[in-house]
This record gives C-alpha cells, structure tokens and sequence, in this order.
C-alpha cells in the first residue's frame, strides 16, 4: 500500500492520527438503532454499546449522518442549526441528579419505548420527552445552572447557543412559522430582543440551553470513549443549512436568499432539483477568513473524529436557481467554469485547516473530472458506491473494486439508495450484468450467498475505508431484518413521505450485539 501521498498531502496531519490501513465500518442513523434504556429513538450513550460490538468484531468506524436539531421536522439535512444538537436523542436515563428525585424516575419509567415498532414515531418521542424534561428541569434547573461544567460550557458555547436559544424560543412563541414572516421587530437578530421576553420564555430560554448542554456532555463522552476502544466516529457535515434557521436569522449577509441550491437535470429527474436551501456569499464570508465555517467545524471536532463533506463538488461549483423557478431552470455558480477549481481548493483548504478532523467527501452524481483530481491531491478520499462504479464509456460492465483507488470509501449504498436486496429486484438487468461478472446464475430474489460475497468484495476493495449501512449485514441473518425490503430503506429523495427517515433497526442494540452467529459473519468478512 504506497500512502506516502496521503501523508505528504495537505491532510496528511488527519491521516496519522487515523491511520493509514484498511478501516472498516458500519453506516447508522442514530434515529434507527434503539436500546432498552432508550424512549423510543436512537440515544446518544446507545452509541457506546455500537462502539463496544464494533470493537469487538474488529470493525473500527460508526458513520453516522447529521445530528443538528430539525425542529419538528425529521430530515438530518434540514436543521435549524449548523451548531446545536438535536435534544431527541438526549438519553433521559443518565441526566444528572435523576437519582436524587424518586418522582422523576417513577415519570421516566412510565414513558413508552415503542420497542416493536416499525417506524420512529417522531411526534409522540418528541412529545413524551419534551413533556419529562419540563419536569426535569423545573427541579434540577438550578443545579444545572450552578455547576461548573455548565458555566464553562456556556462560556465556550456563547457564540452561538445565545442566539439558537433565543430562535428556538421565538419559533415557539410564533407556532413554529417561518421567521421571515414574523413580526417585524423580531424578523432581524438582534441584542435587545432577548429582553422582549416574557418570563416563562426566558425560563424556556434558559431550558435550551440547558439541553444543549446535556447532548453536548453525552456525544463528548461518546467520542471520548470510542477513542479509548480505537473506534472512530465518523460525523456528515450538510454543505447547505435551511433557509428557516438560527444560522440565516442571526447572520443574513452571509447567505444569498434569492436563490436557492439544487441540481441540474440528469437522467433520474428530468426537471431537475430545488432544495430550498440558499447558497452561501461566499465573497462575504471571505471577508471574515470564513469564520462561521471555521467555528462549524471546529466545534464538530468535539464529537466526531472523521467527517463526510456533503454534496463536495458544491464547494467548487453549486447549482444555483432563482426565487420562483424550477430546478431545471438553474445555472451553476460560478458561471465562469475556469475558477471552479481554485475556489474549491481554497475552500477545502480552509476547512482542513480549521479542525483536527478528516474530510471524507461524497462526491457522488455529475462531478467533473478536475474535481475529483484536486480532492485525491488535497488527500480527501472520494466514495465508490460499488452498484455505481461501471465502465460506462466501453461495456457498462462493473469497475472491480480491487481497481478503486486507494483515496476511497467502498460501500454497496448509500442512505439516499436501495438496500442489496431491494436494489436487485428494482433492478434486474444490473443485477444479471453484476452475475455476468461474478459468473453467477442469476435468481430474481438475492441469495444470501450472493449477498455476502457483495459485502466481501466491499471489504476488499483497494479503499482505505470499506463502510456499509448496517441492515445489509443484518440481512444475512435471519429475524434480523424486517419481512418487506422496502422497510430497510432509509430515504427516498424527492419524496415527501413518512417512510423517509423513520426507518428503525429490528432488532434492539442488545439483542443485535450479543447475536453469534452476526458476530461470526462480521468478523468473517474482513478477513
């Protein structure tokens, strides 16, 4: 394995402290594993038992996608935060001072863990904990308030918590309505807003910080415990934030609201696509030496050890579309294409410099060439998703995976895909094209031979990451997988359903990491 490269290369720094080796790992929404200690979603110190199963079968990543707070909605990528954590995955068993009050622990006791469930029920979770957390703090409140970790907390976190707290507390105050049809004196940030509220808001502005502070103690000792078992955790960093968010409101000249990000007509969809999400005024932030990307990032390095920059290719070029118009009706920014390379690779630059942690990019769709030769110089790997990697010029056959370039992450999907087995039915003539090449005879329903030979293959790519969503490994055994395919997708782009995002493991983390015959699989495909 030559990776004097990588090593010699502007991320070089990153690539010892991970290592350069073969890494394997698991893709997991926090939102889709539950525990028996866990009320109803995926918990933030569940993720020690995943570390501890991962170490144990010498797997060393969790991938994870975003964990930003979404409001009332459930999209990862649709935050209303760049910085705040999403306080529906706080883990009510372990907040402090429980002990000390015999009445919130008989309240926590009685709070449902919808343990059979299909589906994340997001309103009721949400509901149910909101609901207790009031409590909570109504009696630990001060304490919390007090303590020293608290107040250095606070201190660390100021440049952003006081003006998410104060968002969040307004979003309520106005029933959840975009903020640029609030009133006008509380449509722009500002200081002397905060001494506008009433004094219950002030006690809910007090309780948001409270639990930002309460998700950011957890996810650090999360990190910090991975670290001791030599698993890392791999974090996603969205490119874009939502135009309804604490980021836009509280600093409106860095985004251009007149237009909005997308993609350009492919031959998936036609009409191409509108996200909704404004682009950056990349010459503004300039201006600042890119503060609020640097701060972003800086303050992500407090959970992950590694992360995914979304949409990559956005930094070099993004597709841009005016207010009111279709997707297909965009233009790429810049429109000069000879400067999309030296702005990406200030860009990226950037944001290497900014935080010990080690971009890995998705650099999936239409990515021109020139892009993907300044990431590999940059020593930013790509991600091969194996049913994509083809020979498409010449045969259309598929590209082996032992020919994928070191600078890479191998997986068989991807969050926004089909998993193995329904891949294979939707699509038959490259399910007969993958046998044609593996020299198998071709079944409609993917055997479970054939499926761990995939996974094997992935595991033995030439990568130096091989990362795969964990229900594929969970569909080698059975019981460990819902009856219907369809139910282990996790997100179908373009669909507004609320199949999207809500997908929830089978099995519980217990019941997952003491199964053997998983482990002996595991442990099997990595040899």
């Amino acid at each position: 394995m030559d990776s004097s490269y990588l090593l010699q290369s502007p991320t070089g720094k990153q690539w010892e402290t991970i290592g350069i080796k073969f890494h394997h790992g698991i893709v997991i929404p926090l939102f889709s594993i539950h525990s028996e200690r866990s009320y109803g979603i995926g918990e933030f110190l569940d993720l020690t038992l995943m570390v501890d199963w991962c170490h144990s079968i010498g797997f060393s990543v969790i991938q994870l996608l975003p964990l930003n707070d979404t409001g009332l909605g459930s999209s990862p990528y649709s935050a209303l935060s760049a910085f705040a954590l999403n306080p529906i995955h706080l883990s009510l068993h372990a907040l402090p001072f429980l002990h000390q009050y015999p009445e919130l622990q008989e309240e926590l006791k009685a709070l449902p863990k919808f343990p059979t469930q299909l589906r994340v029920e997001y309103e009721h979770v949400r509901e149910n904990k909101e609901h207790f957390l009031k409590h909570y703090f109504s009696r630990v409140g001060k304490e919390l308030l007090e303590s020293e970790a608290y107040q250095t907390y606070y201190e660390s976190a100021a440049f952003w918590l006081e003006g998410y707290a104060l968002f969040r507390t307004l979003k309520k105050r106005y029933h959840w309505t975009q903020w640029e049809i609030w009133p006008e004196e509380s449509r722009n940030a500002s200081a002397e807003l905060k001494e506008t509220l009433t004094h219950d808001e002030q006690i809910e502005f007090r309780n948001y910080c409270l639990l930002q502070f309460l998700c950011d103690q957890q996810l650090r000792t999360v990190k910090q415990y991975a670290t001791e078992k030599g698993v890392f955790i791999l974090g996603d960093i969205p490119i874009l934030i939502d135009r309804d968010s604490a980021d836009v409101w509280l600093h409106r000249s860095l985004f251009d609201l007149s237009y909005s990000a997308g993609a350009p007509p492919d031959m998936f969809t036609t009409e191409g696509q509108n996200w909704g999400f404004p682009i950056y005024n990349w010459d503004v932030l300039a201006q600042d030496n890119y503060q609020w990307w640097v701060d972003r990032l800086k303050w992500a390095s407090h959970y992950y050890h590694i992360y995914r920059i979304d949409h990559v290719v956005g930094f070099f070029r993004i597709w841009t579309i005016p207010a009111g118009l279709k997707g297909k009706e965009g233009f790429f920014v810049p429109r000069d294409e000879t400067t999309w390379i030296d702005r990406g690779q200030r860009l990226i630059l950037m944001m290497i410099n900014a935080s010990p942690m080690l971009p890995v990019g998705e650099d999936l769709g239409m990515v021109p060439p020139e892009v993907r030769v300044c990431l590999s110089a940059l020593g930013i790997c790509g991600t091969k998703v194996m049913r994509w990697e083809r020979y498409l010029v010449e045969d259309k056959k598929f590209i082996p995976p032992e020919n994928y370039p070191l600078d890479s992450m191998t997986t068989v999907a991807t969050h926004d895909a089909e998993p193995l087995q329904l891949w294979w039915q939707v699509y038959p003539d490259e399910a007969r094209l993958l046998c044609q090449t593996k020299g198998w005879t071709y079944h409609t329903v993917l055997s479970r031979d054939y499926h761990r030979e995939i996974l094997w293959d992935s595991h033995h790519s030439n990568s130096v990451f091989h990362i795969n969503p964990l229900q594929e490994y969970l569909a080698l055994v059975p019981g460990l997988s819902w009856p219907k395919p369809e139910d282990e997708r996790i997100n179908i782009p373009g669909l507004f359903s609320e199949k999207n995002w809500s997908y929830r493991m089978r099995p519980t983390l217990e019941e997952l990491t003491q199964q053997q015959t998983l482990h002996h699989v595991m442990k099997e495909l990595i040899k």
